[in-house]
């Protein structure tokens, strides 16, 4: 009797709400990306904010209500993947919530072994061969310090990027610098933040990049934001749309000009 086929592994997409309010086909990709690797994805209509701005502003409790939303959400899942850096370092930090010993501190470590951002879950947990896009041209890429930092996420997009053969990959000089973002940072110390991204799209344009990459919607927001204020012509793409062939519709910032 031949042997039975292996289970898909059930992902529970956690589209974050950056995705979710200005660029949807971040998390069409996704799953497109997901499936292709063999993965059953569902995305969890009741899902709500990781709570990282209540965090970030220091509101615990509020934080610890939206996490416990996430841990009933998400309970049934092998994997719980995001598009974003950040949104899954912070369920990462969901532990920390919790007084230790209890149950919810028990769930939420539970959640937070399983929690995974995509372009590091493609690479190092199913293991896919880099896709074959048709993408081309001079490319640059920015890591968001939430994913270079606390998740380490570094080698993974490039490896899973190398797929495609028209893809020229200049790097930043200072590719690891933080682009003001930071989430409240940016609300918080304007001025320092919008130092912090003139200098980011000055290293861009060193390049001579024609398209920025990422893995965090805001960090690439921030940036097409900028470029955009400067006049300057690089777009602006989160890497799945490039990996998925999802590259016809409007860049990051370019949605109200196609519009």
């Amino acid at each position: 009797m031949a042997d039975e086929q292996a289970p898909r592994p059930q992902v529970g997409l956690f589209v974050t709400c950056l995705v979710d309010f200005f660029r949807p086909g971040i998390g069409f990709a996704s799953v497109e990306l997901l499936e292709q690797a063999g993965c059953q994805v569902t995305v969890p209509e009741a899902q709500s904010c990781c709570g990282q701005p209540a965090y970030n502003s220091g509101d615990l409790a509020d934080t610890a209500g939206l996490a416990r939303q996430v841990i009933e959400n998400f309970a049934a899942f092998d994997y719980v993947v995001a598009p974003s850096g950040s949104c899954a370092g912070q369920i990462k930090k969901y532990p920390d919530l919790f007084e230790t010993g209890s149950a919810w501190r028990r769930r939420a470590e539970d959640l937070a072994g399983r929690t995974y951002e995509i372009l590091s879950f493609l690479d190092e947990v199913m293991q896919i061969e880099p896709p074959r896009s048709d993408f081309s041209g001079r490319v640059t890429y920015h890591d968001s310090c939430s994913g270079l930092r606390q998740l380490g996420i570094k080698d993974q997009p490039r490896r899973l990027l190398s797929g495609s053969p028209a893809l020229e990959l200049n790097e930043l000089s200072e590719s690891e610098t933080c682009c003001g973002f930071g989430g409240t940072f940016c609300v918080k110390y304007p001025d320092i933040s919008t130092r912090m991204v003139n200098d980011k799209t000055d290293d861009i344009l060193a390049t001579g990049a024609e398209t920025v990459l990422g893995g965090d919607l805001g960090c690439l927001m921030n940036i097409a934001g900028r470029l955009k204020r400067r006049g300057a012509p690089v777009k602006v793409r989160h890497a799945v749309e490039v990996l998925a062939g999802h590259t016809s519709e409007p860049a990051i910032g370019d949605e109200e000009e196609a519009g």
